[in-house]
């Protein structure tokens, strides 16, 4: 029996778009986009290049910038990881759904009788496979440079959740900005004033297990993290569907 769906105009004929199959499709569809952009990526080496030279290059260029004694750089290590991290996964969003856009895959996509939201999953997952793969080459590259260990489980989670609030948000804003011409500017003008809210407790509870501080000094920032992962994650969910729409 085919369930609803949504209209779409594509030239001047509406094309309606239905959602069929149920979760194994939908999660098939999912891995779909996923492996599609890994393949995409394996091909091209254009998406992940780009991320990996720029954050080792802010690595680098923090690495001359501050020459401070162990003590005070253990005090900037949260920060600077997190701009690494901020900047780089910026790149790489706006370059991921620009690429879409400019070979016709997004139109492609749409039409393809799935649940839209299943592009969206797809999309993050991608996405954040990849700022994990520059995160994975980026520790031990910092940790060798400033001569910190930055391999604890603690500081590790924090990494995770922080990466999958800041894909959740961004890849719904990137949506929203490959449509602009102006979509390398805009995108992180939309972005980083919306995700804030991760970044600040990510860089607290990061400074925390790199202090060594109590755990009940670290938690409160840590649970404030996984809430707006969640929140984030939901809205997007809610919204996808609206802001793809042309």
């Amino acid at each position: 029996m085919p369930e609803a769906g949504s209209t779409r105009v594509v030239g001047d004929q509406p094309v309606v778009h239905r959602r069929t199959g149920g979760l194994g499709a939908y999660l098939r569809s999912i891995g779909a986009i996923i492996w599609k952009d890994l393949v995409a990526e394996l091909r091209s080496r254009e998406l992940l290049s780009a991320m990996l030279v720029f954050a080792l290059l802010v690595v680098l260029i923090f690495n001359f910038a501050l020459e401070l004694d162990i003590r005070t750089r253990e005090t900037v290590t949260s920060g600077v990881l997190w701009v690494t991290f901020a900047f780089a996964g910026t790149l790489g969003l706006n370059r991921s759904m620009a690429v879409e856009k400019d070979r016709g895959c997004l139109d492609g996509l749409l039409l393809v009788p799935v649940d839209r939201t299943a592009i969206y999953f797809g999309k993050v997952i991608g996405n954040l496979v990849f700022m994990l793969i520059v995160e994975a080459i980026v520790l031990p590259l910092y940790s060798v440079l400033y001569n910190i260990n930055l391999f604890q489980p603690g500081l590790l989670a924090v990494i995770l959740l922080g990466s999958i609030g800041y894909v959740a948000v961004g890849t719904l804003l990137s949506s929203m900005a490959v449509h602009a011409r102006t979509r390398d500017v805009l995108l992180p003008i939309l972005l980083f004033p919306v995700v804030l809210p991760v970044l600040v407790p990510a860089i607290k509870a990061s400074n925390g297990f790199l202090q060594g501080f109590e755990m009940a000094e670290i938690l409160p920032w840590l649970n404030l993290l996984i809430v707006y992962d969640v929140i984030f994650m939901a809205v997007a969910f809610m919204v996808f569907d609206y802001v793809v729409e042309e």
